[in-house]
C-alpha cells in the first residue's frame, strides 16, 4: 500500500473542500469547517432616526419602555427609564497620540474610535475605525444606570469644560454629568498617552429624599457583520467573549446569541466582557472583587450586546458611590494584553494548539528584537524549525528516495496484477521486505511535524504585529496578500519541483493530478497574507534543498554498490 500517495490524495481532497468552503462563505452560506464564523450579511437597519439599543435589565427588574432619541417607544430590553426631554446634543472629540475618540452627550456613548497607528484594511490611506455608528456598521460602548428612572445611555449629559487633546501632557479627561429624578450620574473618561485603555469612572449621587439601589451596566454593542476586507479563503472569529477566573476564556457566536443558546459565565467578581475581531478587541474590565452579572443578548436586527451589570447597593439620600472600570479598545498585541488584565491575551486565539503556538510566538518576538523586521523573523524562524526537525525530515526523504528507486518495480507489479488487488498487495509487501523499505517511513516524520506547522500558521494569521509590517521591496504589509503575486508564484514553482523530486505515482491519472496540485494551492495562496506565503516558500525551498541533497547521496551510494 502506497501510504505517501494516499496522504497526498487526502491533502488534495481537503484542498478542494477548502476552496468549496471559501466559495460558500463568499456567498453567505454557512461554513462546513467554521460553523461559528459564518458571516451575517444582512445590513444593519438604518432608519432616519435609529433607536439605540437599550440597557440590560438588572436582576428582578420588570420591563420599562425605553425611548429612542426620536421619541419612539421600544421594549427591546428591560430596566431603562424614559428619556428626558429632547435637548441639543453634541459630539465631543478627544485626541491622543494613539486614538481619536468621539463621545456623544446623548448618554455619553462612545460612538467612534479611530486608531491612529493602524491603517484600514479596505482603504490603507485611512486609519482603522473600531467603534462606529455609521449607516452600514454599528459598534458602540455604552454605560448607564438601571433599576429606576436614572441616567442611562439615552439621557442627555452636559460636558464640563476642559482640554480635548493631550497638548504635551500625559492624559486628558472628559467629564459628563446628568441628573434624573434626583439621581446624578457623573462619567469621567480618562485617556492616556501611548495607551489604548480608557479609564471610565462612574459616580452616582443620590440627591433624592429616599434610598436608591441602582445597578451600573458596562455594555458593548455590535452588528453581526464581519470586518471589511476579510478573506474568504480563511476564517477568523468575530463575536463576544467572556473571561472569569472560574470558567476562563469563553467565546460565542452571534448566531448562538440570537438563538438564545450562548453559554458563558453568568456571575463573577472578576474578569471582563469583550467583542473580538481579527487583530483587534474591545473589552470592558470592571474593578476586581466586584460582583457583577454577565449578559449577552440580541438587542435589534443584526445587533448584539455583551455586558457586565454591577449592583451598586443601597445609596442613602445625600450619599455617593463611585465605581471604576476600564475600557481597552485596540490591537491584540500580546505584551499589551497581558499587562492590561488577566486572561485578556487569550482573545488572540490559537485554538487547541495554543500550547504549541504560544512558545512559537515567544520565539518570534525574541528573534524580532534582534533583526527588527518581521519578514526576516519569519524566515529565520522557519529555518530554525527546519533545523530542529532535520533528523525527522531526513528520515522521510531517505524513505522517499528508496521508494523512488523502486518505482519501476512497483509499476511492473501493478501491470502484472491488474484486477487482482490481493495478489498485487502481497507482491508489494514482499518488495518492501526485499528492498528494506518501510512504506510509512516517508509519512510518519511528516505527521509528527504537522501540529507545529499548523501552530505556526495560526501564529502568523493571528498576530497583529504583522499588520502593516513591511519586509522588502514590494511587500509593504505582511498581513495583506502579495500585491504582485510573486510569492504565490514562487510557491507554485517550489511545489512543482517538490512533486518532481517525489516518487512518481504508477497510475498516470494520479501523476497528472499531482502535477496540477501546485496550481491549485497557488490559487488559494493568492488570497493569503504574504507573511504566511513567505513562510511556506522558505519552508519549501529548504525542503527541496534537503531532499535533493539526500536523494543525490543515496543515488551515488547505489551506483558505487
Amino acid at each position: 500500500m502506497d501510504i505517501k500517495r494516499t496522504v497526498l490524495w487526502v491533502v488534495f481532497s481537503f484542498s478542494l473542500l477548502l476552496l468549496w468552503d471559501g466559495w460558500m462563505r463568499h456567498n453567505g452560506k454557512p461554513s462546513m469547517f467554521f460553523p461559528g464564523a459564518a458571516e451575517q450579511t444582512q445590513p444593519v437597519a438604518a432608519p432616519a432616526a435609529p433607536a439605540a439599543p437599550a440597557a440590560p435589565a438588572a436582576p428582578g427588574q420588570t420591563a420599562v419602555p425605553s425611548v429612542s432619541p426620536a421619541g419612539a417607544a421600544s421594549t427591546a430590553l428591560a430596566g431603562v427609564a424614559a428619556a428626558n426631554a429632547p435637548f441639543k446634543s453634541e459630539t465631543i472629540t478627544i485626541t491622543t497620540d494613539v486614538v481619536k475618540a468621539e463621545i456623544s452627550t446623548v448618554g455619553g456613548e462612545l460612538k467612534r474610535l479611530e486608531l491612529l497607528k493602524h491603517r484600514d484594511t479596505v482603504d490603507p490611506t485611512k486609519n482603522l475605525v473600531l467603534f462606529d455608528s455609521s449607516a452600514g456598521h454599528t459598534y458602540l460602548a455604552e454605560t448607564g444606570l438601571i433599576g429606576g428612572p436614572y441616567p442611562n445611555h439615552k439621557t442627555g449629559f452636559v460636558a464640563l469644560p476642559g482640554t480635548r487633546t493631550l497638548d504635551g501632557g500625559n492624559q486628558v479627561q472628559l467629564v459628563l454629568q446628568a441628573e434624573q429624578n434626583g439621581v446624578k450620574l457623573t462619567k469621567t473618561f480618562t485617556f492616556k498617552r501611548d495607551d489604548y485603555t480608557i479609564d471610565v469612572k462612574h459616580t452616582v449621587t443620590n440627591a433624592s429624599a429616599a434610598a436608591i439601589t441602582p445597578s451600573l451596566y458596562l455594555q458593548l454593542v455590535r452588528d453581526g457583520n464581519k470586518p471589511g476586507g476579510e478573506s474568504h479563503f480563511y476564517s477568523t472569529f468575530t463575536g463576544p467573549a467572556v473571561y472569569t477566573d472560574a470558567q476562563k476564556f469563553q467565546k460565542m457566536t452571534f448566531e448562538k446569541i440570537e438563538e438564545g443558546k450562548a453559554e458563558h459565565a453568568n456571575k463573577a467578581d472578576n474578569g471582563w466582557v469583550a467583542l473580538v475581531q481579527h487583530y483587534f478587541v474591545s473589552a470592558f474590565i470592571p474593578a476586581d472583587k466586584v460582583e457583577r452579572d454577565i449578559r449577552t443578548e440580541k438587542v435589534g436586527p443584526n445587533l448584539y450586546a455583551v455586558a457586565s451589570v454591577i449592583p451598586l447597593g443601597a445609596i442613602a439620600p445625600g450619599a455617593s458611590v463611585t465605581m471604576d472600570a476600564r475600557l481597552y479598545s485596540g490591537p491584540q498585541e500580546s505584551t499589551i494584553l497581558e499587562k492590561t488584565s488577566p486572561g485578556l491575551e487569550l482573545v488572540k486565539d490559537y485554538g487547541w494548539l495554543t500550547i504549541i503556538a504560544k512558545p512559537i510566538f515567544w520565539l518570534m518576538v525574541h528573534i524580532h528584537a534582534i533583526v527588527g523586521n518581521w519578514g526576516w523573523t519569519i524566515i529565520l524562524l522557519t529555518m530554525l524549525i527546519k533545523l530542529i526537525f532535520f533528523p525527522l525530515s531526513a528520515a522521510s526523504y531517505r524513505s522517499m528516495a528508496k521508494m523512488k528507486a523502486v518505482t519501476p518495480k512497483m509499476t511492473a507489479i501493478r501491470e502484472r496484477n491488474k484486477g487482482e488487488p490481493a495478489k498485487m498487495n502481497q507482491e508489494m509487501m514482499a518488495l518492501y521486505k526485499t528492498e528494506k523499505i518501510n512504506p510509512l517511513g516517508g509519512c510518519l516524520p511528516i505527521v509528527v511535524q504537522i501540529p507545529v506547522f499548523i501552530s505556526l500558521y495560526w501564529v502568523l494569521l493571528a498576530s497583529v504585529e504583522m499588520r502593516n509590517a513591511p519586509w522588502i521591496g514590494w511587500i509593504h504589509d505582511l498581513a495583506a496578500p502579495d500585491p504582485f503575486y510573486i510569492l504565490p508564484v514562487l510557491m507554485a514553482v517550489s511545489m512543482f519541483i517538490q512533486t518532481k523530486l517525489n516518487p512518481k505515482p504508477p497510475d498516470p491519472m494520479q501523476a497528472k493530478v499531482m502535477m496540477f496540485m501546485p496550481i491549485i494551492f497557488s490559487v488559494m495562496f493568492f488570497f493569503f497574507p504574504s507573511g504566511l506565503v513567505l513562510y511556506w516558500v522558505v519552508n519549501n525551498v529548504l525542503s527541496i534543498t534537503q531532499q535533493w541533497v539526500i536523494t543525490k547521496k543515496m543515488e551515488a551510494g547505489n551506483s558505487k554498490a
